[in-house]
């Protein structure tokens, strides 16, 4: 009976000792946005043996770049299934690497894609659609797991951007991303400009659109780019704006 309420004594103060201390690391991994990085069963099943193990024992860093390697020689052989399964495994060990969720979604996006649209062992049409599609879908889901775990970088809001402008064409989720990219430290100057661009193509958005560019305009010399003064001739057609209100002749 002494041992047990021995071992009982024990058990109660290595709880009491631990749980302040996960909490702490569970708060840690919360503030570096580590959301979808946990070490379990399930994550032992996406990423194998050696990186469950590399997990365990804090090379993580050193098995993602392996395994980034791994899935360049896969693309040079054009593996498409390997390459995505590579890439999962790197970005669940390394989910704070922009590199590597941007590199992902780009291998499926733009390169397997290409590779499924123009599949000369496929020849359904329908069918090479289809696996394209199924490509960006791949793509995009990269991007925004990426952002999941990275949403004070801009770089992974502008290459979701880019996806949602050239491969799926829709201009409006495009120029909301720029618009966010532009909010965060680090973007580049274009990303509002770009987020206005974007809104101009998306139908429905065109007053909106008028009045952000009309802004950027307003701004002086510097902004007052060949795109920024098209895309506001075009919206001045488009809205019917009157002559006396629009951009000069001489400033286009």
């Amino acid at each position: 009976m002494i041992r047990g309420a021995l071992v009982a004594l024990l058990l109660l103060a290595f709880g009491a000792v631990r749980v302040p201390i996960e909490s702490s690391l569970a708060a840690r991994h919360r503030s570096a946005y580590f959301h979808e990085t946990r070490l379990g069963l399930d994550l032992r099943e996406q990423i194998g043996q050696l990186g469950f193990l590399a997990a365990l024992s804090g090379f993580r860093s050193l098995v993602a770049d392996v395994i980034f390697i791994q899935a360049h020689v896969a693309w040079e052989r054009t593996e498409w299934g390997r390459v995505l399964l590579l890439f999962r495994e790197a970005t669940t060990l390394q989910p704070r690497s922009i590199l590597f969720w941007d590199m992902a979604a780009w291998h499926m996006a733009w390169n397997a894609s290409v590779a499924a649209r123009h599949d000369p062992s496929q020849p359904n049409e329908a069918l090479r659609r289809k696996a394209e599609q199924e490509y960006f879908a791949l793509g995009r889901d990269f991007l925004v797991r990426g952002i999941k775990n990275n949403p004070d970088r801009p770089q992974l809001y502008e290459a979701l951007a880019r996806l949602e402008k050239d491969k799926l064409g829709d201009h409006a989720a495009a120029a909301r991303l720029y618009a966010r990219a532009a909010t965060l430290p680090g973007a580049p100057e274009y990303a509002e400009r770009f987020a206005a661009y974007e809104l101009s193509y998306a139908p429905g958005h065109e007053r909106s659109a008028y009045a952000a560019l009309l802004q950027l305009y307003r701004r002086g010399p510097r902004e007052r780019l060949p795109t920024l003064l098209k895309r506001l001739e075009i919206l001045e057609e488009q809205l019917d704006i009157p002559f006396d209100q629009r951009i000069p002749d001489g400033a286009r």
